[in-house]
């Protein structure tokens, strides 16, 4: 039997569909809705909730058994308590399970055991420091957080992996239980297994947490094709919301 996976992504986002869809088990299926939420489009989660629920009912008119919000930084940016208001949104209108792109990140940190972390992100510094305040508050000590002020979704995209490689080793720190790879919108898959093999540590991205959660929800036999130590470890509980 098939189960279906839904995630909700901004419309600027181009690398969803190119890194993150074809990581799922041969026996989940994405599907994908676009919402205009991010650089001019970005405003206040009040603002944005309808859209939210309205995607997600489109998404479970599919059979989505999971739906995830899937954008990091607006996921962040109200805080614990805005993660918490989009899953309720999500739950009200109709999903079954429910994940946002931070709830999944803390997810694997916990299954992880990691507490400490470097934080790496294409964001300006200030969005990147917010996003360590939300990690901060959520019980992490960011070690390290980094933004590299890439100018927009095309510089995003267009940005290799090697470029994420390299801005990782540079961060490299003794201290560190896990190394964060932050954004939807960014190519990283490539080089994860070979930063862990030379960090010796476990490597987090957006898309790969989105999937491991999405995956670990649906308790499907086959971990999927995502590269990382994540997919090695026992999954978090379903509840878990500290």
């Amino acid at each position: 039997m098939t189960a279906r996976v839904g995630c909700i992504i901004p419309s600027s986002n181009r690398m969803v569909e190119e890194e993150m869809l074809a990581a799922f088990p041969s026996g989940v299926r994405p599907h994908v809705t676009r919402l205009r939420m991010t650089g001019p489009n970005r405003g206040p989660l009040d603002a944005v909730m309808p859209r939210i629920e309205e995607a997600t009912r489109a998404l479970t008119d599919a059979r989505c058994a999971v739906v995830a919000f899937h954008c990091t930084a607006n996921s962040m940016q109200e805080g614990r308590n805005g993660e918490e208001r989009i899953l309720a949104a999500m739950a009200r209108a109709g999903a079954p399970r429910a994940t946002t792109t931070a709830t999944a990140v803390r997810r694997a940190f916990a299954a992880l055991g990691a507490r400490k972390m470097v934080l790496i992100t294409p964001y300006d510094q200030a969005t990147t420091d917010h996003e360590a305040e939300f990690l901060h508050a959520a019980g992490f000590e960011v070690l390290e957080a980094k933004g590299f002020a890439l100018k927009g979704s095309d510089a995003y995209c267009a940005t290799p992996p090697a470029f994420w490689r390299e801005r990782v080793l540079e961060a490299a720190r003794g201290d560190a239980e896990v190394y964060f790879v932050s954004c939807a919108n960014i190519s990283v898959f490539s080089v994860i297994a070979e930063l862990e093999q030379h960090l010796d540590r476990p490597v987090v991205t957006s898309n790969q947490a989105v999937v491991w959660d999405c995956v670990r929800q649906l308790r499907a036999a086959e971990g999927g094709k995502c590269p990382g130590r994540l997919f090695e470890q026992a999954a978090a509980p379903t509840h878990m919301s500290d």
